[in-house]
């Protein structure tokens, strides 16, 4: 049997399992948040006041229709505002209201424990070696699909 083969199974698991877990804190928490929300306004929090919609899209490896469409929902909710930048009026930029400020100090205590959870019995050496092969899983699969793309 080739080594590579249902690798992507144990993926795909694993991914599930970690979703799971999320949606299942947020809602025994009452927090009204979806994953993808939770990882857009995260990203929100650590940008500060440089956080743009462009910069968001780029970098959470969605499409910007689907990004666009979270982030309205998290303004929606009123966790986030969208305004221009001064200097660049095409780009949006997100700033976090106080609601969204609030639900970060309430969300960050839960999603360290899990992930303190997750990496129990895992050495650090051993979660960087896993995240070195992720890293050049997906730069093998990139790799390919350029290489592809550039036979057409």
């Amino acid at each position: 049997m080739d080594r590579t083969e249902g690798f992507g199974v144990y993926l795909d698991r694993t991914l599930k399992k970690v979703q799971a877990t999320f949606v299942t804190a947020f809602t025994e928490n009452d927090i009204d948040l979806t994953i993808e929300q939770w990882v857009i306004l995260r990203r929100v929090h650590l940008l500060g006041t440089d956080a743009s919609q462009a910069e968001i899209s780029n970098t959470n490896f969605r499409n910007r229709a689907t990004t666009s469409r979270v982030i309205s929902g998290l303004c929606k909710k009123g966790f986030l505002k969208k305004s221009r930048f001064r200097d660049d009026q095409k780009r949006f930029k997100l700033i976090m209201t106080p609601a969204g400020q609030e639900l970060m100090e309430r969300v960050m205590p839960i999603i360290k424990d899990i992930r303190e959870m997750s990496i129990a019995g895992i050495s650090e050496e051993d979660f960087d070696i896993f995240l070195s092969v992720l890293d050049k899983i997906w730069e093998n699969y990139d790799r390919y699909e350029s290489h592809r793309s550039a036979k057409k």
